[in-house]
């Protein structure tokens, strides 16, 4: 047993010890915890995104890792749920499809933004309201942001619209086949593999986007109402009966159309002089403009077209933003977040990626609209956009519709039928979800 002289002794020395310790260690400045970004695209891109990166760590003093994804969509949302579903603080900070935030939110993987919106002094309004309403909202929660905006585009050939007397870009789907007829058959004397119209109707989920486009420009589209998903309806059915004689029928769209035809098959189809007329994403507007095209100076371009009465829409996609709800350095993921969609972040990513920016108030920028004059019309279209189905099963469902739709279009089912058989099939994916 040791002597109580020695105890009180020994206390005398360590207790002022750990005191000084305890003070010392209070005294140094906090180290403030290093972030992971998860962000994925072309190597550019991401070469990009660490300069971007570096700047912030500059100006905040944050250090910030980028974990580095891959291209393709859906490894990079697997990359994203594996973490999130287990529970780690890792990634802090990750970059969005739209069609996955619904997964997100309803899994409470997300940060709720609202609050720190309002104490930063960052308004809503600088943002497209459509966007961040029927997007980033989850049970009126706001849980992530815009970074780049897409929508479907009609890109056009200038020059053979002129050449035959066409005036302007077509207002209604029927104008467009009637405008392609025309052309079509006079292009094709010197030029056999013309066609009038190219878009993406090969069994991915391009195809969902091409027809909800014209589907909604009806009065259609994939509706959901008190978790009731409607498919087949006659104007849907009407939709998809067109798509079908684009490709049969009329003969404007190529036989490849539902086979091999996606974004990058029909803007290479377009950008050989091919076409008249393009469905597509913005992206192709650079493309098409670049040196060595041989369509630049000769393509212009405008709203989808519409069915008489109908509307143009413009399908949804792109890129947001969002903080997980279990990282553990939330007050400067905030900040980064931030950084991510600020005016002058956004800005660089349009002039350097050629990214459409999730602010709305940059479709004004007079610097922006000398480089890239075509963003000037794209505010319009993304001021309407429309979403796909916002359902936290979305995947599932995007699958079965995908391949009803194909089989409609490569003739092995009437559209009626193939309607009919992907709103039982989803119906049934959405029952598994009901709450009992």
């Amino acid at each position: 047993m040791i002597p109580e002289k020695v105890l009180l002794m020994r206390s005398a020395t360590i207790i002022p010890g750990l005191i000084l310790c305890l003070l010392f260690v209070g005294c140094e400045p906090r180290q403030e915890r290093r972030l992971t970004f998860a962000v994925g695209g072309a190597p550019a891109e991401l070469e990009f995104w660490e300069e971007l990166l570096g700047e912030f760590r500059r100006e905040s003093g944050i250090e910030v890792e980028l974990m580095r994804q891959p291209t393709d969509s859906d490894q990079r949302r697997q990359g994203l749920v594996i973490p999130l579903k287990a529970g780690q603080a890792d990634p802090d900070v990750f970059l969005m499809d739209v069609v996955w935030l619904a997964q997100f939110a309803a899994s409470r993987w997300l940060e709720p933004l609202g609050a720190r919106m309002e104490e930063s002094g960052l308004p809503e309004g600088v943002f497209f309201s459509r966007v961040i309403e029927t997007a980033d909202r989850h049970e009126g929660e706001l849980v992530a942001l815009p970074v780049y905006v897409d929508g479907g585009l009609l890109y056009y050939r200038r020059d053979l619209l002129e050449k035959y007397g066409l005036p302007g870009p077509p207002q209604t789907w029927d104008q467009l086949i009637d405008y392609s007829l025309e052309v079509q058959a006079e292009e094709r004397n010197t030029n056999p593999d013309f066609f009038g119209f190219v878009w993406q109707g090969a069994q991915y989920e391009g195809l969902i986007c091409n027809f909800q486009e014209i589907a909604a420009s009806g009065g259609g589209g994939i509706l959901v109402r008190d978790g009731e998903i409607s498919i087949d309806t006659p104007p849907n059915r009407r939709a998809l009966e067109f798509q079908r004689d684009l490709i049969h029928r009329h003969r404007i769209s190529p036989p490849s159309t539902y086979t091999t035809m996606k974004e990058e098959e029909v803007r290479e189809a377009f950008q050989r002089g091919n076409s008249l007329f393009e469905r597509n994403w913005p992206y192709a507007w650079r493309l098409h403009q670049g040196e060595g095209s041989p369509v630049r100076d000769k393509v212009d371009l405008a709203p989808l077209p519409h069915f008489p009465a109908g509307t143009s829409v413009s399908t949804l996609g792109g890129w947001h933003v969002g903080i997980s709800r279990q990282s553990d350095a939330k007050e400067e993921s905030w900040k980064l977040l931030r950084y991510v969609v600020s005016y002058k972040t956004q800005k660089k990513l349009a002039l350097r990626l050629g990214w459409n920016p999730g602010r709305r108030d940059l479709y004004e920028d007079s610097e922006m609209l000398a480089e890239l004059p075509h963003f000037g019309r794209l505010r319009d279209v993304f001021d309407h956009l429309l979403p796909r189905p916002v359902l936290p099963y979305y995947t599932q469902v995007s699958s079965v519709i995908q391949r009803r739709l194909n089989a409609a279009l490569s003739g092995q089912a009437p559209p009626q039928e193939a309607l009919a058989a992907a709103e039982e099939q989803v119906r049934q994916i959405a029952r598994r979800y009901q709450p009992e």
